[in-house]
């Protein structure tokens, strides 16, 4: 398939999508076209298999998304600090939902050391989770396993520098309502689990 062929083809698969939502639901974008009210700000990675609305059953306008490689939060990373800062103060979301995947790609990477260029700067973040937890990683001699918990560990990771930012702790010192929360996907079942780290105040932030 040529690239204006693949092209045509995503435009008309757009315009039967648009015909069957107004087919189904009239006022489906007029709706919209309001103002998003989303409760949910999804944090999580590139992977094409891990569509946030499409696993959480929500509609658009319903989670506000933002993704990158390894779901990783950099407090040096301005675009994942502006999406954070809009989803907590202006649309004032309830829910920050920090969620990876196992079989990550990220992950694979830092935990092999052998991602290319650029990738391989920005996943020094994961490669500093596999460092702390060295230890408790070495004791399994199963190879998936290893990185299955590196994906699990990854994600608590990222969850804590979600609530040490001054976005957060900003938010909870004037008494906003907003919880983190850290989930992990499978992309073998479908299904999201919890990893038991929820945060809704400054007290239970990990040292």
């Amino acid at each position: 398939m040529s690239n204006q062929d693949a092209m045509q083809q995503l435009f008309e698969n757009n315009r039967r999508w648009a015909e069957r939502m107004t087919r189904d639901d009239p006022e489906y974008f007029q709706r919209l076209t309001n103002q998003q009210r989303p409760e949910y700000l999804w944090i999580g990675c590139s992977d094409s298999r891990v569509p946030a609305n499409q696993i959480m059953g929500l509609a658009p306008g319903e989670v506000f998304v933002h993704r990158n490689v390894a779901n990783v939060v950099s407090l040096t990373d301005f675009n994942c600090l502006a999406v954070l800062q809009y989803a907590v103060e202006v649309l004032q979301v309830k829910h920050i939902i920090v969620t990876g995947h196992y079989g990550c790609g990220g992950v694979i990477a830092a935990y092999d050391g052998n991602a290319p260029g650029l990738v391989d700067h920005w996943l020094e973040n994961v490669r500093h989770v596999c460092r702390q937890h060295e230890k408790e990683l070495a004791l399994n001699p199963d190879r998936n396993a290893v990185l299955n918990r590196l994906c699990e560990l990854n994600v608590k990771a990222q969850v804590i520098n979600v609530a040490q930012t001054r976005i957060v702790q900003k938010a909870w010192a004037r008494g906003q309502e907003l919880t983190i929360h850290a989930l992990i996907y499978s992309v073998n079942d479908g299904l999201i689990r919890e990893l038991g780290l929820h945060i809704n105040g400054p007290d239970q932030v990990p040292a």
